[in-house]
């Protein structure tokens, strides 16, 4: 830190005003910065490598060959609104449609209170039929679109 210190000559010493800025505080402020940055940045870093999905929440297309597969509360299956009694006939009818030029896509909804089960039913019969492009069908939260 400097100092000016007088030598007691009068009013000489007052007319001159000191025009240098005192930048210690600055300094001092911006190594504490500087230590906090140099402290956190390693504990940030320190993670395993992978790379991440990109996720972009985009609007369905519907196009006529798309299925819509639903599943409810109690784990019924619906093909496009109709009930399908078992896993194995929604097999059968993925089957039908996975040897279509182009594919189609499966959508499915499923109900928000539905076992995890059940829908893990309906994406193990879409891959053994065959079909390639697999989807969910969800509700935007309020305030998005």
């Amino acid at each position: 830190m400097a100092m000016s210190v007088g030598t007691g000559g009068g009013e000489e010493e007052f007319s001159e005003a000191i025009s240098t800025i005192n930048t210690t505080p600055l300094v001092d402020v911006m190594l504490v910065l500087l230590i906090i940055f140099l402290i956190t940045i390693p504990v940030v870093i320190q993670t395993v490598p992978v790379e991440l999905p990109k996720a972009a929440n985009q609007a369905t297309v519907t196009k006529p060959e798309n299925i819509v597969i639903a599943v409810d509360r109690e784990g019924n299956m619906f093909w496009n609104e109709r009930r399908v009694p078992n896993t194995r006939a929604l097999i059968d009818k993925v089957k039908e449609v996975a040897v279509l030029v182009p594919q189609p896509e499966i959508h499915v909804r499923g109900d928000r209170n539905t076992r995890f089960e059940n829908i893990g039913r309906v994406i193990v019969a879409v891959q053994r039929g065959g079909i390639v492009k697999v989807g969910f069908i969800t509700q935007p939260e309020p305030g998005q679109h």
